[in-house]
Parts: C-alpha cells; sequence; structure tokens
C-alpha cells in the first residue's frame, strides 16, 4: 500500500506543478496547454534532481546552475525567452503555493509540489 500511496501523492504533486506552469505559461506568454505543461513540470523536475545532484553541492555556483537549468527546460519547453522563463517560473512558484495552502489548510496534502522548486 505505501508504494500506491506514494506514487497517488507524486503524481497529485506533479499535477499541481503543472497546474503552476500552466498558470505561468498562460499569463506570461498565453499558451493554455495544461498536458504541456505537466510534461514541461516532469521534465523540469527530473532535470532540477540530476543538476542538483551533479553541482548543487557547489557554494553559491551549483544553485544558480540548478535554477538556470530549470528555467531552461522551461524555455525550451514553452518557446520563451529567458526573461519569459522566469516569469513564467514566478507566477508558477505562486500559482502552486495558493493551491497547496488551499489543499493544506482543508487536509488533502501536504505542502509540497513536484515541479515547481522550493514548493
Amino acid at each position: 500500500m505505501a508504494l500506491l500511496d506514494t506514487v497517488v501523492v507524486f503524481l497529485v504533486s506533479l499535477l499541481i506543478g503543472g497546474l503552476g506552469i500552466h498558470v505561468g505559461s498562460l499569463v506570461v506568454t498565453g499558451a493554455s496547454d495544461y498536458g504541456h505543461a505537466v510534461w514541461t513540470a516532469l521534465f523540469g523536475a527530473v532535470v532540477w534532481g540530476v543538476v542538483g545532484f551533479l553541482f548543487g553541492y557547489i557554494p553559491l555556483l551549483g544553485p544558480l546552475l540548478v535554477f538556470l537549468a530549470y528555467l531552461g527546460v522551461i524555455k525550451a519547453r514553452t518557446d520563451a525567452g529567458w526573461v519569459e522563463a522566469g516569469g513564467i517560473a514566478v507566477v508558477a512558484w505562486v500559482a502552486s503555493l495558493a493551491v497547496l495552502w488551499v489543499l493544506a489548510e482543508t487536509g488533502w496534502t501536504s505542502f509540497e509540489a513536484v515541479g515547481v522548486p522550493g514548493v
């Protein structure tokens, strides 16, 4: 049963991360494709994890490289520039926080999501 719980938590948090990226893309670029946003959240989470594992331990430079790699995924997946990708990431973070806050306050989930760092 623990494996099923883990899978459900992962999928729900991925959908929330995808929702954040979807809202960010909608606000910043006007793009509206939730499925694409979920895949972007998944790829972003994988890249964040790999780059963080390889370089995250380097003071100051490591976290910067991890964040730039995450922005690179958003940039590549949304056909946005670097500034727009940064805007999408910020809006995604705020949107995910809002959704997670509501879900945490109602007892549905914990305060974290896959695909949006720091949430």
